[in-house]
């Protein structure tokens, strides 16, 4: 049977309304492209943007740390200076003292001396008449002539020894004065030297505390606090780690076990902040925080072995001891190191000096106690205040 043409108009609809719609929704998603690439677009402008932000934080922050870390290298510098020159002054002190001591028992001595000899002068004057060419004339007393011969010759002896004696003493005295002198002369330069030296000190004290306001500032506008303490915590504990495995090959000594709850305190002072406790940026604190005055003693707190001894981030000039079986103590935010790792140190002897390094706005011992890497309650391992 021929095919029917009565369909025919139909499929020609059909084809022609397919065809439309093919038309229709090629030209929609043509006006639709372009406007999902601008979104596109946008979105990734707007994430170059935020990244741009981002390494900007990070780079302000990077300087921000290395003026701070600078201004505490320039802080422990002038500081150590200070020290040094105070120390040179109060030796300096200590011999002038020893010297005018010996100058005034040296002074005394030779008014004795001199007193001593007068005496002898005096007595010689007396038996003036009895010169040796009478005495010689004189030949009627054989013992009194003998007698009067030796007397004089004592007295002369005497007389010889008594006047070496003086001009010994006058020399003494003169090198006595001499030296006086020069250590007065050395006093005063080292005087001027600490005036200059306690002024850079105070400059660099300053520039300190501007850094850490800077750093402060930036952190709390950039809110980035936590994130700053847990990369402070991760540099720490890296380091921790590190320090252990120098500390297992430490084998003399017995740790702090036996001598739990009596340890002194590394420093007298206020207690700012305990274990545990949150710190500003919500990061709990793995040590303890003691009130100081900038330069005062840093002591340890038990007999041992200095394992680290530099700056570092987010604690400043920290000074690690290794107490042995897995225990050691740390102590941060010092305005300068005293001793040097490899160094033995025992309880109570002075290792650092308060500060407020690593970005701390007021001076302060940042103190912790490890065990096997792990931070513990320094409060239970130190007697009561």
């Amino acid at each position: 049977m021929p095919p029917s043409h009565s369909k025919t108009p139909f499929i020609t609809w059909q084809l022609g309304l397919l065809v439309f719609c093919c038309v229709f929704f090629s030209a929609a998603q043509a006006q639709q492209k372009p406007q999902a690439e601008r979104e596109l677009q946008q979105l990734q402008n707007q994430i170059k943007r935020t990244e741009q932000q981002v390494k900007q934080q990070q780079r302000q922050l990077q300087q921000a740390e290395q003026k701070l870390q600078q201004a505490d290298k320039a802080l422990a510098e002038a500081s150590g200076k200070v020290r040094q020159t105070s120390q040179r002054k109060q030796q300096l002190e200590q011999e002038s003292a020893k010297l005018e001591q010996q100058q005034a028992k040296l002074q005394q001595q030779l008014n004795e001396q001199q007193t001593l000899l007068a005496a002898q002068l005096k007595s010689a004057y007396s038996m003036g008449q009895h010169d040796y060419s009478r005495l010689l004339l004189n030949q009627q007393d054989t013992g009194k002539l003998e007698r009067v011969l030796t007397y004089y010759q004592y007295f002369n002896q005497a007389r010889i020894r008594q006047l070496a004696k003086i001009n010994q003493t006058a020399q003494d005295l003169a090198h006595i004065m001499a030296k006086l002198d020069e250590q007065q002369r050395l006093l005063a330069r080292e005087l001027s030297a600490l005036e200059e030296q306690q002024q850079q000190f105070q400059s660099a004290r300053s520039s300190q505390q501007d850094s850490v306001q800077q750093l402060q500032a930036l952190l709390k506008q950039q809110g980035n606090q936590l994130s700053y303490l847990r990369q402070n915590e991760s540099s720490l504990q890296n380091t921790i780690n590190e320090l252990r495995r120098l500390a297992d090959l430490n084998k003399d000594m017995s740790g702090l076990s036996s001598g739990k709850g009596r340890f002194p305190w590394p420093l007298k002072g206020q207690l700012l902040q305990r274990f545990g406790q949150n710190r500003q940026g919500g990061m709990p604190s793995r040590g303890i925080l003691i009130r100081g005055i900038n330069g005062s003693n840093v002591q340890a707190i038990a007999d041992g072995r200095v394992i680290y001894a530099d700056w570092l981030k987010g604690y400043g000039w920290v000074i690690v001891l290794d107490h042995g079986a897995g225990f050691m103590s740390l102590y941060g935010h010092n305005q300068n190191l005293l001793k040097q790792p490899g160094a033995q140190v025992t309880s109570g002897e002075a290792i650092a000096l308060v500060g407020a390094s690593g970005g701390q706005a007021d001076a302060g011992l940042y103190f912790e106690i490890r065990e096997k890497g792990e931070a513990v309650n320094p409060l239970s391992w130190l007697s009561r205040q």
